[in-house]
């Protein structure tokens, strides 16, 4: 009793080093299985172009509360401190016999120091400004809409690479098979080379086969590491860090109405709403151009002021202790031999611009959308097929090993049906994930992830 309950502990250890050995790559570092969507998830985040654009969101809101700044009145502060080189003094005055001489005297003094405090609003075009400040708040919606391009660009790459690593592990696993099945079918050979069964060329043609297969496998090898490593890179993680995917041989047929698909596109597509707000923007532009260029600017300004012949500014004999003072300014040019209209003119040339590149979008768009439908019914034709094509041929390679092992055919017979059946493996998997990858291009085609 003792025994047994020893060697299940001993098996339930070698079970428990087993699990950790595989989990953890040939550097020591964990092996990570992902799922599509946390790897969508995790590539969101960390990613550094997303990074980027979200930097770019908040620049954009900064440069929003700036406008909302400036359109709140100005204060300023100046002090400053002057010394004359010459103080300027008036001479002996003399008025005549009846008056006494006024004696000469000095009009200002050599040290002179000013403090100020200033305050500006601008009164007429106050909408100008307001006008500015709609225009930025249009720029962070802007911003957050490329940020959403960003996203929905970068989810179809992580699943690209998801995709790959699939393509890569079972080009790898069809093509490890392929040589276990020449080994077998060569050891065959040579078995009845040696008995003289069959000549030496039928040998050679199966181990040149065996030879060409493992070529073959090694350059599967360096697809699936990287695949991997693409994988990686996207995902914000080491190069060569140790790291799996979970396979997806599911294969549900979905209904695609273009029709539908295309108008969903076209009302949840960002780029398409970018392409609405720049055109807001054109409109807040041209107004800006046209105050900047046709009206005149009037601000109201007003200061107080300190002065006086010491830093402390308690004001002097030659300088009034506080003051103030409130000024109405108006500034207008009337005449730029055109330059107004053609800014104008200007502005109004890019908002047409952005009406025909809109027009063309949605031609793109359509055609995303019809491309994307397509390869998902090509895909959803195929898998059936070939799936089929893959029993059918293990089957005849199932034939023609028997009948070259009854001696009923050549080495060529079975050559030819691993063949079929590798390329016939193939050609199944990259359906089933094609299908997927379409999939997965309809959902970008259509502003999703």
């Amino acid at each position: 009793m003792k025994f047994r309950i020893s060697s299940l502990f001993v098996c339930m250890i070698h079970l428990f080093i087993l699990i950790i050995v595989q989990n953890v790559g040939a550097d020591g570092s964990e092996k990570r299985t992902f799922t599509l969507e946390e790897s969508v998830s995790e590539a969101l985040v960390k990613f550094s172009s997303i990074k980027a654009k979200k930097e770019a969101v908040e620049g954009a809101i900064a440069v929003k509360n700036q406008a909302r700044s400036a359109m709140l009145p100005k204060f300023s502060t100046t002090y400053g401190y002057t010394r004359l080189g010459d103080v300027h003094r008036l001479l002996n005055v003399d008025v005549g016999e009846d008056f006494p001489v006024i004696p000469r005297f000095e009009t200002d003094t050599e040290e002179n120091y000013q403090w100020k405090v200033s305050v500006e609003q601008l009164i007429f075009p106050l909408r100008a400004l307001t006008d500015y400040y709609k225009f930025t708040k249009i720029g962070v919606d802007i911003s957050k809409l490329e940020l959403q391009i960003e996203k929905l660009n970068l989810a179809l790459r992580v699943k690209e690479a998801y995709f790959n690593v699939l393509k890569a592990d079972k080009s790898l696993d069809v093509t490890m098979s392929a040589v276990t099945q020449l080994e077998s079918h060569v050891n065959e050979a040579r078995d009845f080379f040696e008995a003289g069964i069959i000549p030496v060329n039928d040998l050679l043609k199966a181990e040149v086969e065996l030879a060409n297969t493992r070529h073959s496998m090694t350059k599967a090898q360096n697809g699936a590491k990287l695949s991997r490593s693409a994988f990686n890179l996207i995902l914000s993680r080491p190069i060569d860090e140790p790291v799996e995917v979970m396979d997806i041989l599911a294969y549900q047929p979905i209904l695609s109405d273009f029709d539908q698909c295309l108008k969903d596109a076209l009302e949840n597509r960002p780029e398409v709403n970018v392409l609405d707000t720049n055109l807001r923007m054109a409109d807040k532009r041209i107004s800006l151009t046209k105050y900047a260029n046709y009206y005149p600017m009037v601000k109201l300004s007003a200061d107080y002021i300190k002065a006086g012949d010491s830093p402390d500014v308690s004001g002097s004999d030659f300088h009034l202790p506080e003051s103030w003072q409130a000024t109405a300014g108006l500034s207008w040019t009337f005449w730029q031999w055109g330059k107004s209209y053609y800014s104008v003119s200007e502005e109004k040339s890019r908002k047409r611009q952005l009406i025909h590149m809109r027009s063309g979008l949605k031609d793109k768009i359509r055609l995303e959308v019809k491309e994307a439908i397509l390869d998902i019914e090509e895909a959803e034709k195929n898998i059936p097929t070939t799936k089929k094509a893959v029993t059918q041929a293990e089957e005849n390679l199932r034939v023609s090993n028997e009948r070259y092992q009854s001696q009923l055919t050549t080495s060529t017979e079975v050559l030819d049906a691993q063949t079929l059946l590798t390329q016939a493996s193939l050609n199944y998997y990259n359906s089933l994930y094609d299908y997927n990858l379409a999939k997965a291009k309809l959902q970008r085609a259509m502003g999703e992830y």
